[in-house]
This record gives C-alpha cells, sequence and structure tokens, in this order.
C-alpha cells in the first residue's frame, strides 16, 4: 500500500523529466557522437542527427534525448546522419555503443572501416575458406574464432549486396 502511493506521488515527476526522442529533436538537444577502433578516430564529439547501429539485441536508431543505453554490438552496418542529411556508413565488426542522459553518444568498435573500402568478392571467398575450415576443426576456441569469422563474412556480403 505504502508503495503504491510513493509511485503514485512519483509518477507525475517522472513524466516531467523525460519525452520522445521525436519531440525532443523539434527544437531541442543535440546529439555529441564519437566513433572510435583501436587505430582511428572517426567522429570526435560531432553534432549528428541520427545513429543507426546493429547490435546483439536487433538492430535500432538513436536519435537525441533517445533513453540512456549500453548495447554490445554485432558484425554489421553502422549509418551516422548527418545534421545536413547526408550519411556515411561503416562496417563495423564488434564492440559497444553508449547512449548518455546528457543526448551524447560513444559508439568503440574493435574493428572498423568505411563500407566503401570493403570487397564483396574477397569477403565472399574469405567466408567459403572459413566454412571450409569449419567441417575440420575439433577444438573448441578454434572453433569459435572460425565461427566469429564466418559471421563476421556473412555480415560483409549481405551489407555489399
Amino acid at each position: 500500500m505504502m508503495a503504491a502511493r510513493f509511485l503514485r506521488r512519483s509518477l507525475p515527476a517522472l513524466r516531467q523529466t523525460r519525452c520522445y526522442a521525436e519531440a525532443a529533436a523539434a527544437g531541442g538537444p543535440q546529439m555529441s557522437f564519437t566513433f572510435a577502433s583501436p587505430t582511428t578516430v572517426f567522429f570526435k564529439e560531432a553534432s549528428v542527427k541520427q545513429v543507426d547501429v546493429p547490435t546483439l539485441t536487433g538492430a535500432f536508431g538513436i536519435l537525441p534525448a533517445h533513453v540512456p543505453t549500453l548495447q554490445v554490438l554485432r558484425p554489421g552496418v553502422v549509418t551516422i546522419f548527418s545534421d545536413d542529411g547526408s550519411a556515411a556508413k561503416y562496417f563495423v565488426s564488434s564492440g559497444s555503443v553508449t547512449v548518455n542522459a546528457d543526448s551524447s553518444v560513444q559508439l568503440l568498435a574493435e574493428e572498423a572501416v568505411p563500407l566503401d573500402q570493403l570487397d564483396i568478392a574477397a569477403a565472399r571467398a574469405n567466408l567459403e575458406k572459413a566454412q571450409s575450415e569449419m567441417a575440420g576443426v575439433s577444438d573448441e576456441a578454434l572453433k569459435a574464432e572460425v565461427q566469429i569469422s564466418i559471421d563476421a563474412n556473412e555480415a560483409i556480403v549481405k551489407a555489399l549486396e
């Protein structure tokens, strides 16, 4: 009973501090975006309109005032929409994305490369090689490494088709 009263009193305050991303984007906060890999910084606190990311729980888009979250990236394409409407696409192998309450976003990728620098023929060849290696692997650690190669190359082929 006491908990129900507390929640009812707290509910209006919670509603005042939360808003949907579309409402916030209309005239409010900008999104500060940082995107880096161990060897390259692609964006550093850049103002962007939207970021689409592939995660283990599914792909989703991030707009200013997005609900704070921490997600693990899966192999796939990250699309960054600039304020002028242009889009930049990058392939990431894995990593993490953090969305903060202040509309800042950090995307840290283990490996990342602009999509236009990838070769579909090489990805298909690597995929076939990894799939043939999988049949002869009995060690669990090696099997996991080969499976990672298969997953990454399948994602590259899918992104480029």
